[in-house]
């Protein structure tokens, strides 16, 4: 079951048209251009071309329109790209081809720009997908916050029974205890402890 799993493919991109051209050998520190290839209107082969992934990776695969019969296949490891593109056209590119262990490169031209956009975004969509299974983000549990204190929590709740209290600035003296002047010169006493109130001041001249 496991082994017919690896074996399902999904289907990323289908060009239903492309051409396939014999290119020179690079020139040393050039890119490829798509002007050396010779007569773009006469390829080397034409068909489709389906990029398709399976469990293990993903795949280019160059099929006969009509009967899917494979004219080679190159696979797609993101690390290292088979796929680039020329300098001097965006609906060309150059394509590594390995088979038994022998290594080949072609011309692949696409007949519209649409279609060489969206199998540039096709190869960059599984990019971003693989890169991103090879460095998972760690689970947020497994990273504590360093706004939260380390060590074991502790129980601040309330047990039954227990009770707490709050103490409020000003608040904390006894009613009839306050030291004002004014309560204070209410408790007068007859042996003169208090604190007596002044007089009055004069409310004007006196007739």
């Amino acid at each position: 079951m496991e082994g017919f799993e690896e074996d399902i493919e999904s289907v990323l991109y289908i060009a239903r048209e492309i051409s396939v051209y014999k290119i020179p050998p690079l020139r040393v520190n050039e890119g490829h251009r798509a002007n050396d290839w010779g007569d773009l209107a006469n390829p080397l082969w034409k068909g489709r071309l389906r990029i398709v992934e399976t469990k293990k990776n993903a795949a280019l695969k160059f099929e006969d329109s009509q009967t899917g019969d494979l004219f080679a296949r190159a696979e797609y490891d993101p690390l290292k790209p088979s796929v680039e593109a020329v300098l001097d056209s965006s609906r060309y590119f150059v394509v590594r081809v390995e088979d038994a262990g022998k290594k080949a490169y072609i011309g692949m031209g696409f007949a519209e720009r649409t279609d060489s956009f969206d199998f540039n975004v096709a190869l960059q969509d599984y990019t971003k997908r693989y890169k991103a299974a090879l460095n998972p983000p760690s689970p947020t549990s497994d990273t504590p916050s360093p706004h939260v204190p380390s060590g074991p929590k502790r129980d601040y709740s309330l047990k039954e029974g227990q009770t707490f209290s709050i103490s409020i600035p000003g608040k904390s003296r006894k009613h009839g205890t306050s030291t004002s002047l004014l309560s204070s010169s209410s408790t007068v006493s007859g042996n003169g402890g208090g604190i007596p109130l002044l007089p009055p001041p004069p409310s004007g001249r006196q007739k």
